[in-house]
C-alpha cells in the first residue's frame, strides 16, 4: 500500500478526528482488521461483526504499534501521538477509503463475478495478464464486502492491473463491490443455483450478478458467458426475462435499460457458434489438460490448459478475451494460460502411486460444479472410479431437489461407487438408487465415511472428493492418502 495520510482518510470517510496529531503529516502505510497483526504505519479498523465486537481490541492494536483506529464508538482516550477516526459503520468507512484509494492510484481493475468458476476465472486472467503486466489478484477469495477492500488495500503503485474477485450471498452486495472497484472490464462467467435459497431464483441470481455494471466504467467492456442461457439475454434482440414480482417494480425491465444505454462493450466467450472468444477443436479426454484452438477476432491460435474438464474452456476464453484488450499478443495469452496454477483444493490431482489418482476439489461446490467434477471422475484413467461427496449448502428450499438432479446424473456416468456424507447428500444418494446405480454408500459424517473408504482404498482407483467448504470434505482426502502404502 501507498502511504495516505489521515486528512485523506476524513475526506474519504468523511469521519471525526479524534486526538491530538497533524491530518496533514500524519501517515498510514496499511489497513489492518486483525489487531494481532497490528504494526507501526497501520490503521486497525474496528469491525462488528455477527460474533465479535472489534473495538474491544482497540487499545491493544494502538499499543501494538498501530497509528490509529478506525472506529464506531469513540474510545474512553486516544494515547498521545495516536489518533482514532469516528465514524457511523467502520466496514462501510473501510469501502469508502477503499474506492478513494482505488482512484488515486488509477490502475486498470478486471472484476470477475458468477455462480460457478469465478475464482479459477480470476486465477486464469491473472496468469494470463501476468504474462506482460505486474498484476495482483484475490487471494484465495476474499471476495466479500471486508475481502476485497482488503485486496485494494494490497494495490501499490508498481502493480499495474489488478483482477479482483467479487461474490455475493444477497441483493446489493455486488453494487457496494463494483462500486469500490470501478472496473475497467467486468466478467460474468456464469447463472447457476449457487445461493438459490437466499435470492428464490435464478432470475434473482441474474439480476444479482449483472450489478456488476453499476460500477463499470463508461466505455468499459464485459466479457459474459456466450452459451449461458441467462447471459444470453443481455445480447441486443435476445428475449429477455421479465419481471416475475407482477408489482409494478418491473426490476429486470430496469436492469436491461441500465446495460442498454450503459456505453459497454461486450464479448461472448463459449463454444457455440454466437461467441467472438471460442473454443474448437476440444480434447478433454487427455489425463493432465485439455486443448482446444481459441478462435478470436484476430485470428485462431493453440490452447493448452494445464487442468481437467471441458468446462475449463470458459475461464481460458475469458482469460483470452481480457488478454486482448489489454493488448496481449497471441502468444502471450496461450503462455498465460499454460502457466496458469488453480486456487489450493480446486480440481487439485495426487498422484500418490499405484495407479491411484486423488481428485480434491473440496474448496466449494453447487450443482453445476459438483456435475462437472464427477464428469471429470467418470473421464479418469482408472480401473475403478469413486465419486466422495457431501452436502452442498446454502440452496434451501431448492437442497432437495437440486441434491437429487445430481444424483441422477452420478447414476447416468461410468462411477462405480458413490459415497455421500452428510443429511442433504442422502437425497443425492436416494436418487442415485432410484436410478440403479448399484454401490452407493451413504454416510451420515466423516466418521462413518473413513470406515467406508478404509474398504475401497486400492490400487488402479480414481477417488473424488467434493462438497461444500462447511464440510471440510479434504479430511477424506487426506484420510485416503495415508492409507496408500
Amino acid at each position: 500500500m501507498e502511504k495516505i495520510s489521515v486528512k485523506e482518510i476524513l475526506e474519504a470517510v468523511g469521519g471525526q478526528l479524534l486526538g491530538n496529531v497533524d491530518a496533514d503529516s500524519t501517515f498510514i502505510v496499511n489497513v489492518q482488521t486483525d489487531s494481532r497483526e497490528a504494526a507501526a504505519g497501520d490503521l486497525f479498523v474496528a469491525i462488528i461483526g455477527e460474533r465479535l465486537d472489534a473495538h474491544r481490541f482497540v487499545p491493544g492494536a494502538m499499543e501494538k504499534g498501530a497509528e490509529g483506529c478506525l472506529v464506531s464508538k469513540a474510545p474512553e482516550a486516544v494515547p498521545e501521538g495516536k489518533f482514532c477516526i469516528l465514524v457511523p459503520d467502520t466496514t462501510r468507512a473501510m469501502g469508502d477509503l477503499a474506492a478513494y484509494y482505488r482512484r488515486k492510484l488509477g490502475i486498470p481493475v478486471v472484476a470477475v463475478t458468477g455462480s460457478v468458476g469465478k475464482t479459477t476465472t480470476k486465477d486464469m486472467v491473472a496468469s494470463v495478464l501476468s504474462s506482460k503486466y505486474r498484476t495482483l489478484k484475490t487471494a484465495g477469495n476474499l471476495n466479500n464486502h471486508v475481502g476485497l477492500p482488503m485486496t485494494v488495500f494490497c494495490l501499490s503503485k508498481e502493480d499495474e492491473i489488478a483482477v479482483l474477485e467479487m461474490g455475493m450471498n444477497h441483493l446489493g452486495e455486488i453494487d457496494y463491490l463494483v462500486r469500490i472497484a470501478q472496473p475497467d472490464v467486468a466478467v460474468i462467467t456464469n447463472v447457476g443455483d449457487a445461493h438459490i435459497g437466499n435470492l428464490g431464483s435464478r432470475e434473482n441470481i441474474l439480476r444479482a450478478k449483472c450489478e456488476i455494471f453499476r460500477g463499470l466504467k463508461k466505455g468499459g467492456t464485459a466479457v459474459l458467458n456466450g452459451d449461458d442461457a441467462l447471459l444470453t439475454t443481455l445480447r441486443p434482440g435476445a428475449e429477455r426475462v421479465k419481471d416475475a414480482d407482477g408489482d409494478g417494480s418491473r426490476p429486470f425491465a430496469e436492469m436491461y435499460a441500465g446495460i442498454d444505454d450503459g456505453g459497454f462493450t461486450f464479448h461472448w466467450a463459449g463454444e457455440s457458434e454466437g461467441c467472438d472468444y471460442r473454443a474448437v477443436n476440444i480434447e478433454d479426454t487427455l489425463p493432465d489438460e485439455v486443448r482446444c484452438e481459441a478462435q478470436t477476432p484476430s485470428g485462431t491460435f493453440a490452447v493448452e490448459i494445464p487442468s481437467l474438464g471441458r468446462h475449463m474452456i470458459y475461464p481460458a476464453m475469458t482469460a483470452a478475451a481480457v488478454g486482448q484488450y489489454f493488448g496481449l499478443s497471441e502468444e502471450e495469452i496461450a503462455a498465460g494460460i499454460r502457466d496458469f496454477k488453480a486456487t489450493r483444493m480446486r480440481m487439485d490431482v495426487e498422484k500418490p502411486g499405484k495407479g491411484i489418482l486423488l481428485y480434491n476439489d473440496t474448496y466449494n461446490a453447487n450443482p453445476q460444479s459438483m456435475k462437472a467434477a464427477l464428469g471429470i471422475l467418470a473421464n479418469a484413467p482408472a480401473e475403478r472410479k469413486v465419486a466422495v461427496v457431501g452436502d452442498m449448502l446454502e440452496l434451501e428450499p431448492f437442497a432437495e431437489r437440486l441434491h437429487r438432479e445430481v444424483g441422477v446424473y452420478a447414476a447416468e456416468l461410468p462411477i462405480d461407487t458413490l459415497v455421500t456424507v452428510g443429511t442433504r447428500a442422502g437425497w443425492l444418494a436416494e436418487a442415485a438408487l432410484e436410478h440403479d446405480m448399484e454401490d452407493v454408500r451413504p454416510c451420515a459424517d466423516k466418521e462413518e465415511a473413513k470406515k467406508v473408504l478404509e474398504e475401497l482404498v486400492g490400487p488402479n482407483t480414481a477417488f473424488l472428493f467434493k462438497a461444500s467448504r462447511g464440510m471440510a470434505l479434504e479430511e477424506l482426502c487426506a484420510f485416503v492418502r495415508g492409507r496408500i502404502s
